[in-house]
């Protein structure tokens, strides 16, 4: 008789579990999705931002190139053509494709400074309503600078 109860109480343990994978199944797909969302778009925009600075600081390295060579002859010191400055570093952006989303390039005769927008559109999150397209800048300057202590 007893080994009938326990043989009863045993199968109706196991008709409990019955659905319990199904359930966790529901619950935890949304939170998985999430979590490789962030961790797909998180890289994304990680670049992204590299990617801004990374452009913006070569642009205005360009720009800083554009020394102007009578005032460096008769003062010594470098200073800028902040004209020529200006387009160098706007050219290089240009020709960056279409990665940019918006630039802007500053110069006067001291520094060139060089802003990078990037518009990155979410792979995974983007399938979330509100989370759409965003974007990261960057904003870099530089200087002139003639001689050295190097070779």
């Amino acid at each position: 008789m007893r080994r009938a109860l326990r043989r009863a109480a045993a199968r109706a343990r196991v008709r409990d579990d019955r659905g319990t994978i199904a359930m966790y199944t529901v619950l935890f797909t949304p939170i998985v999705l999430m979590l490789a969302g962030l961790l797909v778009d998180g890289g994304l925009a990680i670049h992204a931002r590299q990617r801004a600075a990374d452009l913006a600081e070569q642009a205005a390295r360009a720009g800083a190139n554009e020394i102007d060579t009578d005032a460096l002859r008769a003062t010594g010191e470098p200073v800028l053509d902040p004209g020529r400055a200006r387009t160098a570093a706007c050219d290089l952006l240009g020709a960056s494709g279409t990665e940019v989303a918006a630039s802007r390039c500053d110069a006067d005769q001291q520094q060139v400074t060089v802003t990078v927008e990037i518009t990155v559109k979410p792979q995974i999150l983007g399938i979330i309503p509100g989370l759409g397209s965003f974007t990261l800048s960057s904003t870099e300057t530089a200087h002139p600078v003639t001689g050295g202590n190097g070779p």
